[in-house]
């Protein structure tokens, strides 16, 4: 299994941006599918997640102005980004619990992360 993730770039303070991440491989279950981010020298942090039934929980900091949606016929989660704030700037990463065919337990996967920068 790999996750894919897509979208990050460059923007201007109150700009918008939407992240893909897209689950490849066969064989598997995914239940909660999230974003984390990493500023520079910052621990890694959740920003919202979302779980197989559409329940979502969002960091304060971006509650109002991110939208966590997943498509799960597409096994991909998207985050649009509204408001955006310099703070925001960070390596975001997508995360998927996702459990193998016959198998018992959910592992984490990690996508590659991708650069949103936030910056007049």
């Amino acid at each position: 299994v790999q996750l894919q993730a897509s979208g990050g770039g460059s923007v201007q303070p109150g700009e918008s941006l939407r992240l893909s991440c897209a689950a490849s491989g066969s064989g598997f279950s995914i239940n909660n599918m999230g974003w984390y981010r990493q500023a520079p020298g910052k621990q890694r942090e959740s920003v919202a997640v979302m779980t197989s039934g559409g329940s979502a929980v969002y960091a304060d900091s971006v509650k109002g102005r991110f939208t966590i949606s997943r498509d799960n016929v597409k096994n991909t989660v998207y985050l649009q980004m509204d408001s955006l704030k310099p703070e925001d700037t960070a390596v975001y990463y997508c995360n998927a619990m996702i459990k193998m065919s016959g198998g018992i337990w959910s592992s984490s996967y990690w996508g590659q992360g991708t650069q949103v920068t936030v910056s007049s």
